[in-house]
Formats: C-alpha cells, sequence, structure tokens
C-alpha cells in the first residue's frame, strides 16, 4: 500500500465531526477531493469508530 502524508490525510478530513465512522471518513475526504491512493487507504481501515484526527492517523499506520 502506498504511503499517505498524515497532513495531506487531515487536509481531506477538514471540517469532520468526530467521533465519526469509517463510512463518513471515506464521504467526507471524498468531498474534500481525495485522490484514489487516500480513498483505497481509507477503505482498508477497520470498521471502528475513530474518536481524533490521531486515531484516524494510527489506524492509517498500521494499514500501511
Amino acid at each position: 500500500m502506498a504511503k499517505v502524508n498524515p497532513l495531506e490525510v487531515q487536509k481531506h478530513l477538514k471540517g469532520i465531526d468526530y467521533p465519526v465512522n469509517k463510512e463518513d471518513l471515506i464521504k467526507h475526504a471524498e468531498k474534500n477531493g481525495a485522490d484514489e491512493t487516500l480513498r483505497s487507504l481509507l477503505n482498508e481501515l477497520p470498521e471502528d469508530e475513530y474518536e481524533t484526527p490521531t486515531d484516524v492517523n494510527k489506524a492509517i499506520g498500521k494499514v500501511e
């Protein structure tokens, strides 16, 4: 899986309300112009609820 920059991830998640589930993360990132690499990576995340941006980045780190 391709590496993504955590700042780039958060740029595409800007304005999202936490806690958030995986499906809403993906929808929000797509709305904010996320590329195929990021969308694919978000699809690989566990079906968890994410409490903070740090939780999202940690989950992405485990997938990468």
